[in-house]
């Protein structure tokens, strides 16, 4: 495994307190792009069926987050956005390589950051809300990015090299960390 070079700064968790509404719609558009992520792992690798299997689990359970989040939303009486392109995911993505080995690793290491940049910001929020079911369910959605974290990483060894896995994640932790530290501080998961 591996940790997050950088930590998110508390600026971040004020914004998101302050502007929460439009912290709840990104996440929604989060959880779905996340649940369409896990079918495209599918669709492009029915040939792996450990791969398959976890992300056919993947995908059901990050419906269903968008499902809760959703909720939450029309409870404010908001509405959801379309969605938009996530720059920070768009950044991590130009540095994924090309070629299907090294493609596939890449996808399976920057799925395992991007969670783990979750579970670390979704348990900032968690410890930031007050006491009721918003401060809950922010525990459990931290709880499950931790999961998902460790999910990719291991499917990223068991279809590769341990050593070529964390080679690559050493790579490509300090772009990573670069990248949060160059994007403006938004409410917004990433």
């Amino acid at each position: 495994m591996f940790e997050l070079q950088i930590s998110t700064q508390p600026e971040w968790t004020n914004q998101v307190m302050d502007n929460f509404d439009l912290f709840l719609l990104d996440h929604a558009s989060c959880e779905k792009k996340a649940s369409g992520m896990a079918m495209t792992f599918v669709s492009h690798y029915p040939d792996r069926p450990e791969l398959v299997r976890a992300m056919t689990d993947l995908a059901v359970e990050e419906l269903t987050h968008f499902k809760e989040v959703l909720r939450l939303i029309l409870g404010r009486g908001l509405q959801l956005q379309a969605d938009s392109k996530d720059p920070y995911i768009a950044a991590l993505h130009k540095h994924t390589r090309r070629g299907s080995a090294p493609y596939f690793l890449d996808r399976l290491i920057v799925a395992s950051i991007v969670e783990a940049r979750g579970h670390e910001r979704f348990g900032l929020i968690a410890q930031a809300l007050p006491a009721g079911p918003e401060k809950q369910f922010y525990q459990a959605i931290t709880r499950s990015e931790e999961r998902h974290y460790e999910l990719f990483f291991r499917l990223a060894e068991c279809y590769f090299e341990p050593a070529e896995v964390a080679a690559r994640c050493q790579q490509l932790l300090p772009i990573e960390a670069d990248i949060i530290q160059r994007l403006p501080i938004r409410a917004a998961l990433h």
